[in-house]
Formats: C-alpha cells, sequence, structure tokens
C-alpha cells in the first residue's frame, strides 16, 4: 500500500451518526484507533427530533438534539472525524474493506453499521398518495401546517403517545387510533397523553382509507371488535391532519447479500455485535433487539467499538499497516476581528465546518442578495455579510434595482450563489439558511465553487443529460428530511447548466404553501408545479422524477 493511501487508511468507518455511532467513536477515538463517522443527513439520528430527553442516566432532562450535539463534540475532542456524505456500496473482501460513497471511497479494517431506521408506512388506502397533502411522519416538521386542524394520530408506542401531545401545540384536537387495546409504551410516556383534555384516544381502531380532493376532506376507520365503520369529514372548505408512528424499518439495505438478516429486516449479530460478515459490526435501532432507546444504543455502540478496537489491533499487525491519525490545526484567518463578531452568528463547530470547505473550494463565488424592506431581508444581509467576512473566497453584492417583475426574483429576500463572473451558477435560497439548512447551504458553496461531492460516472452522466427544469424546494429549517433533497437538487444543478435549485424557507413564503397545497415538507416543485413530490430523495431518485419529467 502506498504512503498516500495509509493517510486515507482508517481503522474504522461508522456509518450512520446517531448516538450509537457517537459512542463507539468516542470509545475508539479514545483508545487512539483512527475512526470516522459518515452521516448522510445529520449527525444525531432520529432522536434530534425527539423534544425532551429523560430517561438517559445522568442526564435530568435535554432535548435529543443537545444530547447528541454532546455525544458528538465527546467524539471529536477525542480525535473522531466526520463526513457527511451518502455511503452507497460496501467492499467487504480482503483485510482492506472499502466504503464507497458519493464522495468517494473510504478504505477501513472495520465497518460499524449504526445507520437506524426510517418511519414505517402502514399500508392504508391513500396513504402514499396523500402522502405531503395530509398525511405526514413528522411533528417537528409538519405540526404547525395544521394549526386549528384536527388531527389523527396512527400508532400506539412511544413515538405516537409523545408526538401525540407535541401535536396539541397547533392541532384544535388529536385523535389517536390504535389497534391494541392501548398504548404499548411505558405509563411515563402514556399518561401525558391520556389524561390530556386535546386527546381522544381509541383503541382497538384500525385506519382504512383516507381521501379528498386538493386536501384531505375524509378519513374511514373501523373498530377491529365491533366491526363498526366510522367517518370524518372536517367542516365544508377545512381539512385535516392524519400523522403516521407506525414504528420504523432498519436502514439494512447496504448489507443485504454481505450479512445475515432476519425475516423484518434487522441484522443479526453475537453478544459481541459482530455480524455474519466478516469485519463488519452492527449497533442500535438496525439490529434485533426488545428495546430501542437511547441507552441501548449507547450501549450497543460502546460494546461493538470495544470489540473493533481488538479486530483493528489484529489487522494492524497482519498487515503491517497503521492508520495515521490527522493532526489537527488551528484555521488561519485573515480577518480574526470579524471571526470574533462572526461567532454571534456561527458556533464554533458552524466555524469549524465552514473553515474546511472554504479551504477546499476550488474557485470563489460572489453571493448576490435580492433584498426588500422587511426584517427578514435584514437578517440575512447580516447573515450573509458575516459569512463573506470569514474568507476571502466569498465576496458580497447586492442587487439594489428592488425590481420584483422578473420571475425568477419575486421571492425576496433571496441569496444568489454566483460565480466570479457574477454568473448565476443556479443556485439560491430564499430567506436566511439557518437550522437543518446551514450543512446544506454550505455544501451547496463547496459543490458551486468545486470540486464537489463526487459523483459516480453513471450518475454524472445521467445528471448531465437531464432535461431543463426549474426546481423549488420548499422546506422547514427544523426538518430532519429536508436536506437531502436539498443537497441532491444543489448537486445536480452545479452539474447541468440547464437545471436550477431554490430553496424556500416556507414559513416565510405562504404563498407557495397555498399554490402548491403543501401540508408536509420536504416538497419539491418542478417547472412552476408540473410535478410537485413529497418527502427526502436521494440523487439518483431525484434523477428518475426529473428525466419522467421529459416524457
Amino acid at each position: 500500500m502506498r504512503e498516500q493511501d495509509v493517510k486515507n487508511l482508517y481503522d474504522v468507518v461508522v456509518i450512520g451518526g446517531g448516538p450509537a455511532g457517537l459512542t463507539a467513536a468516542l470509545y475508539l477515538a479514545r483508545a487512539r484507533y483512527r475512526v470516522l463517522v459518515v452521516e448522510k443527513e445529520r449527525f444525531g439520528g432520529q432522536i434530534t427530533i425527539t423534544h425532551e430527553v429523560v430517561n438517559f442516566p445522568g442526564v435530568e432532562r435535554a432535548s435529543g438534539e443537545a444530547l447528541t450535539e454532546t455525544m458528538r463534540r465527546q467524539a471529536e475532542h477525542f480525535g473522531a472525524e466526520f463526513l457527511l456524505t451518502e455511503v452507497t456500496g460496501l467492499d467487504m473482501d480482503g483485510d482492506i474493506k472499502t466504503v464507497r460513497t458519493s464522495r468517494g471511497d473510504l478504505s477501513c479494517f472495520g465497518v460499524l453499521l449504526a445507520a437506524g431506521a426510517h418511519p414505517r408506512k402502514v399500508g392504508f388506502k391513500g396513504e402514499v398518495e396523500w402522502r405531503g397533502r395530509g398525511v405526514a411522519y413528522c411533528a417537528t416538521c409538519d405540526g404547525e401546517f395544521f394549526t386549528g386542524k384536527e388531527v389523527f394520530v396512527i400508532g400506539g408506542g412511544f413515538a405516537a403517545a409523545e408526538e401525540s401531545v407535541f401535536l396539541t401545540k397547533y392541532a384544535s384536537h388529536v385523535t389517536v387510533l390504535i389497534r391494541g387495546d392501548g398504548f404499548s409504551c411505558a405509563p411515563s410516556a402514556s399518561e401525558p397523553a391520556l389524561a390530556h383534555e386535546k386527546i381522544t384516544v381509541l383503541p382497538h381502531t384500525q385506519i382504512e382509507e383516507v381521501s379528498g380532493e386538493t386536501f384531505l376532506n375524509r378519513l374511514r376507520y373501523r373498530n377491529t371488535q365491533t366491526g363498526e365503520i366510522t367517518e370524518y369529514h372536517p367542516p365544508k372548505g377545512d381539512t385535516f391532519g392524519v400523522f403516521v408512528f407506525a414504528g420504523y424499518e432498519p436502514a439494512t439495505e447496504l448489507v443485504q447479500g454481505l450479512a445475515e438478516l432476519d425475516d423484518r429486516g434487522y441484522i443479526v449479530t453475537d453478544r459481541s455485535q459482530k455480524t455474519s460478515c466478516e469485519g463488519l459490526y452492527a449497533a442500535g435501532d438496525v439490529c434485533i433487539k426488545p428495546l430501542r432507546q437511547v441507552v441501548t444504543a449507547v450501549g450497543d455502540g460502546a460494546l461493538a467499538a470495544t470489540e473493533l478496537e481488538r479486530y483493528a489491533a489484529a489487522m494492524q499487525k497482519k498487515t503491517g499497516l497503521r492508520p495515521v491519525r490527522p493532526v489537527k490545526e488551528q484555521p488561519v484567518t485573515a480577518q480574526s476581528e470579524v471571526r470574533k463578531t462572526g461567532e454571534e452568528l456561527f458556533t464554533r463547530d458552524m466555524l469549524s465546518q465552514l473553515d474546511a470547505v472554504f479551504q477546499r473550494m476550488a474557485t470563489p463565488l460572489v453571493l448576490k442578495l435580492y433584498l426588500d424592506d422587511t426584517a427578514l431581508s435584514a437578517e440575512l444581509e447580516t447573515y450573509m455579510t458575516q459569512l463573506c467576512a470569514l474568507t476571502e473566497k466569498l465576496t458580497l453584492e447586492k442587487d439594489e434595482s428592488m425590481d420584483t417583475e422578473a420571475a425568477d426574483i419575486q421571492e425576496r429576500p433571496c441569496v444568489r450563489i454566483c460565480r466570479a463572473d457574477g454568473s448565476w451558477t443556479g443556485l439560491a435560497f430564499h430567506g436566511v439558511p439557518g437550522g437543518h439548512e446551514f450543512t446544506s447551504f454550505v455544501l451547496g458553496l463547496y459543490n458551486a465553487a468545486g470540486p464537489g461531492q463526487a459523483l459516480d460516472e453513471e450518475t454524472l452522466r445521467r445528471v448531465r443529460a437531464l432535461p431543463a427544469a426549474r426546481m423549488q424546494i420548499l422546506v422547514s429549517l427544523s426538518c430532519t428530511m429536508c436536506p437531502e433533497l436539498v443537497t441532491a437538487a444543489q448537486r445536480i444543478a452545479t452539474e447541468n447548466p440547464q437545471v436550477t435549485a431554490e430553496v424556500y424557507d416556507l414559513n416565510h413564503f405562504p404563498q407557495l404553501r397555498e399554490r402548491y397545497h403543501v401540508m408536509s415538507v420536504p416538497c419539491l416543485a418542478v417547472n412552476d408545479g408540473e410535478k410537485v413530490a413529497f418527502g427526502k430523495k436521494d440523487i439518483r431518485q431525484l434523477a428518475e422524477l426529473l428525466e419522467s419529467q421529459e416524457k
């Protein structure tokens, strides 16, 4: 193995940045092994949308986001490395394993799969057709769309109990439909829902169908004991919501055919978290286990890391190769006084992420602002001014014309990412790219400036052959599912000059919500609504959707 290849070799690559993956990274890094955590959406996993965690030992009360951010910082402190990208395949043959990602291949001795799980669909009639226009899966992302409206929750587990209470912040009333004889979670989780004056719980009840015209206006459910059918119709001219919390499906697609799975798709491990595939371990919600909680995920991660330490040590001895942990360098910024000001908006972690991107940007960019006289415009101008002050690779320009006649800049405030010659890259953000969209915006800069996130030759050919399209991606800054669609759309736009990708913080553009009948995010509108789709998509799924526009 060449010296350069050794520098790019890891002891362990962890797939998944939730509690299990972060714990494993902490243990491995503290033991002085080189470990990389790869996450395609946002570090923290599903628990980041949990508003309050009260049963994690030693932490009296915290949000899921705060708890996992502490875990990430701990792992980083000991030397763990992090990469936002999608893993597309695994080659587990030989002593050196290969983890294939959308940003290139990674080499390592061992792999830990800790990719978690994603919401499970129930399968009732109309569920797929009405997703985004009344059927939703995330209360944090979509709850506000149902302010003052009736909401139905499907499910009887912990998520259904907790989220039904959360939804009372918005909904006029919440009805929980449970197939069994009651909530299956601990009383501490179910009692607040059972006691809430705005919540009705219907046990032995199964949803059968939803339907409507523009929005949902009909729900049918059945009592499984009596057979009685009930139909719900909202007041004339109104709509309602259906939130599905029916458990999760394990994200084990990557290891199908590589490791043993049970009949539900969960990965089979021994007591040391080792799978049937040599060098592959698993932890967290991808595994067969009776209890799926943060505390069990971190236990899995710690145990898997301990076993992987032994495995990596054996591989180092066998191959004679020892992965080199990078030496951390303090980023140097010419305008240090401005950086202090920037810290008012950007946390230390955000600044670190920005520095990494600035150093890799191949060409400079111009951020062009289209503003109006609103407070949101002032906020965007401040945000972009401080961002540009952090590096010489970004320059700020303002369009002073206030001309809103041009269709492509009607929705202000807006920042367009332009090349140094002033030409538009096809990327824009309407609003202020904070929250979960901060990372998406930063990746947009990286992709626009080059070299950008790596794509395999087939995907690149497919993207460059796509027909002309204007993509509008409507997001909520609190949504964990939006960034994947945003980054996929931006990557396509930077490779295909006929395609544009404009992102909108839907909270500030209600006219788009009405135009495209949006009741869930992310929402993708292609060519001013010729095609409207909901839910997260990777670059291949998005390319397939855009190809279908041409047919």
